[in-house]
């Protein structure tokens, strides 16, 4: 073969052998290229399948999103009373809605499904803590920016309500602080006052109530702040502070127990602390907490339990919901006894 290749026979020899080898050539570079095509097309199957996975499924399903979807402020007209709630919509899956509701008092519940028909939308809640076993039956529409409609108590009762969707809180990620300030001064109840017949007591420097009563609200009105409290309860109590009078955490004697968004540490019915740190009852506790915005950190007892969460709305039992606004300290008295020597508070400048 090498005697052909090299030339020591005339190219009219050559040719026989020359052919084969093109022949042979000719094959091997076709299953290259076949090969090439193949993986070619492997590659491009691949980088297909992952655009499209990377596609949300929205896209992929074609789920466009329903205005009522968000978090709402709802005001009720309940016997002469505008009684703050909140409302929050969101898409389960392709074609169902859910939700979470807050009555003027309780925790969070879920809404199994917000029913749409006609142009309006209805749901029921099953009562937490209202009287009766009926469910309250609620119905609405958008009308413009708000919802409006009717809610049906487990009285049987309706009432209309209207709703307007809950504000951005913006968050400073760099607060300036300003002075601290004592809110309890140790002596009596200046600064404060009391939402009904008041049974709160100033005693050798302890702000004090010994039964369950009326909740004690400061004059002071705030926006961001760090709050530095001082408090112990007896076995069993429960209270509770609110954050610009619209958002509980939870004080209880609940030692022992798993984390909850309802007992000590939560802010209620919406987030859990990540361990349980309550002393046993009697015991004098911390609380140093941060809010800016929506977003809360929470140190119990010298450890820090919840860290820079959203609070998504107001808790039960909130003063009202008009969230863009300054609001109160307010302390729950119409639970359980508790006791204060410490409340300290250092707004943020401006």
């Amino acid at each position: 073969m090498e005697d052909y290749l090299s030339g020591r026979y005339p190219a009219k020899g050559r040719l026989p052998v020359i052919l084969p080898i093109l022949d042979l050539f000719k094959e091997k570079l076709k299953t290259r290229i076949d090969y090439l095509h193949m993986k070619t097309k492997f590659i491009l199957y691949s980088v297909i399948t992952f655009m499209i996975l990377s596609l949300s499924p929205a896209i992929i399903f074609g789920q466009d999103e329903n205005p009522l979807e968000g978090r709402w402020n709802l005001s009720i007209s309940q016997e002469g009373k505008e009684l703050p709630s909140w409302l929050e919509i969101r898409h389960s899956g392709t074609n169902t809605l859910v939700g979470r509701f807050v009555y003027a008092f309780g925790s969070a519940r879920p809404i199994a499904e917000v029913k749409l028909q006609d142009g309006k939308f209805s749901f029921e809640i099953p009562p937490q803590w209202e009287p009766g076993k009926t469910n309250m039956k609620f119905e609405g529409a958008l009308s413009g920016e708000k919802l409006m409609g009717t809610m049906v108590y487990t009285d049987g009762k309706s009432y209309d309500w209207e709703a307007s969707r809950s504000p951005e809180l913006p968050h400073n990620a760099n607060p300036v602080w300003g002075e601290s300030t004592a809110l309890f001064n140790g002596k009596d109840l200046s600064g404060w006052q009391a939402m009904g017949e008041n049974q709160w007591q100033v005693t050798d420097g302890i702000l004090t109530s010994q039964k369950s009563g009326a909740n004690l609200v400061s004059d002071q009105k705030f926006t961001d702040f760090k709050l530095n409290v001082e408090f112990r309860y007896p076995e069993g109590s429960n209270s509770g502070i609110y954050l610009r009078g619209r958002y509980e955490v939870q004080i209880a004697d609940n030692k022992g127990l798993a984390p909850s968004d309802i007992y000590f540490g939560g802010v209620y019915g919406f987030l859990t602390p990540n361990e349980m740190v309550a002393k046993a009852a009697g015991e004098w506790q911390t609380y140093e907490i941060t809010l800016i915005g929506r977003r809360v950190t929470i140190v119990g007892n010298g450890k820090q339990i919840i860290t820079d969460q959203i609070i998504p709305g107001m808790t039960g039992g909130a003063l009202d919901n008009n969230e863009a606004a300054p609001g109160p300290i307010l302390i729950q008295g119409d639970h359980g006894p508790v006791e204060f020597k410490k409340i300290t508070i250092t707004p943020v400048k401006g």
